[in-house]
């Protein structure tokens, strides 16, 4: 008897893998702001304004690294092929269109976060007691916080 062995073209197992199988991205113009999507740990990126109109805004950015923010020059960021300024303040770093990269650590962004959601709460606190203080035992002021999220369709 003779056997025919048909070879199969398979890609093998340890390709087969989301990686390799990912789909077609669709395109999409490229933007100008884009930020790198894999930072290093413990670490966030954002814009910051450093002029307006071509006149520097010193307290902005003042104001931004006070916060802790920091420039982000391009040797930061491999892989990335970001413009930089040529002169000025801040040669050296990656902006475009008046705007800087910096970064920051999130823990600050999460003590900042906590911060402000505090800062909220005490206010909303503080119109509370301001709101009780006026009521009237004839007419009281219930203080019902909800809210409902409903999508469409109507009454049925």
């Amino acid at each position: 008897m003779n056997k025919e062995t048909k070879k199969v073209n398979k890609t093998p197992r340890s390709e087969e893998t989301r990686e390799t199988k990912k789909a077609k991205q669709p395109w999409t113009p490229p933007s100008m702001l884009a930020v790198p999507n894999d930072p290093p740990p413990g670490v966030k990126y954002r814009w910051i304004r450093a002029e307006v109109l071509g006149f520097d805004d010193r307290s902005n950015v003042s104001k931004r690294f006070r916060e802790g923010w920091e420039p982000v020059r391009p040797e930061e960021v491999p892989g990335y092929d970001y413009p930089t300024i040529d002169e000025g303040r801040h040669a050296g770093v990656v902006g475009v269109g008046g705007l800087i990269l910096c970064k920051i650590d999130e823990d600050i962004v999460e003590q900042r976060d906590q911060y402000y959601q505090q800062q909220t709460a005490n206010q909303m606190t503080a119109v509370d007691n301001d709101l009780m203080r006026e009521e009237n035992p004839a007419m009281p002021i219930s203080r019902d916080r909800k809210s409902k999220v409903t999508f469409g369709g109507g009454t049925k």
